[in-house]
């Protein structure tokens, strides 16, 4: 139950610290700490209550940070309920989740990926396999490899594409999948690949639009196969 109370508190705060990071990227890692530390000044109450647009837009801030919270509750549950035991490194995997849910909602609202979640994303990961060699998706030497791979396939595929559109898969893209790489190894980072590829297209049909944000269909993806792999299913 921890684990859930825990995932909702995070869950809430995600909307918060996507708008804070709308309000300064893109910048360089020291400045955007600085300007997530940095005090937000407040509205005053006056003006508050005098613009009812502002209300409008708090009702749906606040319903969306609920909505958040319950949904991060239910997976980080189910991560932890699904790593639980067999020396299994479930904190490592739930910051992961974490990191990659508040990616999702910075991409949507701005269409980056910011590096200063993304490389120390890639590094956990190393560190994952290494210092959790037991019970951990990939050792050492498979995490190294994803996360070249994750590097270097979808260079190759954007290098394809770039003809048709030259903003077809951006760097931030690049570098999240390199990222999973460190964490999923070789052959689920493929199967990641391809399903996002799969879920993003889908959106694309649905909501009859060529271009968006690419990074949410990743970590959907990411989820997904991650959670076929507790199962044991792939």
């Amino acid at each position: 139950m921890i684990y859930a109370i825990c995932g909702f508190l995070f869950g809430a705060f995600i909307p918060f610290i996507a708008r804070r990071f709308a309000k300064f990227m893109p910048a360089t890692p020291a400045y955007a700490i600085y300007r997530i530390l940095k005090p937000v000044k407040k509205v005053s109450k006056q003006k508050r209550e005098a613009n009812p647009l502002y209300q409008k837009l708090m009702r749906k801030y606040i319903m969306r940070s609920i909505g958040w919270g319950i949904f991060c509750a239910g997976l980080t549950y189910l991560c932890h309920a699904g790593f639980a035991g067999a020396n299994h490194p479930v904190n490592w995997y739930i910051g992961c989740l974490w990191t990659l849910l508040l990616l999702t909602e910075i991409d949507k609202r701005m269409e980056i990926l910011p590096d200063i979640l993304t490389f120390p994303l890639l590094l956990a990961g190393f560190l994952c396999a290494t210092v959790n060699s037991i019970g951990n998706f990939v050792d050492p030497m498979e995490s190294s490899f994803g996360a070249v791979a994750g590097f270097v396939l979808p260079v190759v595929a954007s290098a394809f594409l770039v003809w048709k559109d030259e903003n077809a898969l951006g760097g931030g893209d690049i570098k999240l999948f390199s990222a999973l790489g460190a964490w999923l190894g070789v052959e689920h980072l493929l199967y990641t690949i391809i399903l996002s590829c799969v879920i993003f297209a889908i959106e694309a049909i649905v909501k009859k639009q060529r271009a968006g944000a690419f990074g949410p269909s990743i970590v959907w993806a990411t989820i997904l196969i991650a959670f076929l792999k507790i199962m044991n299913i792939i």
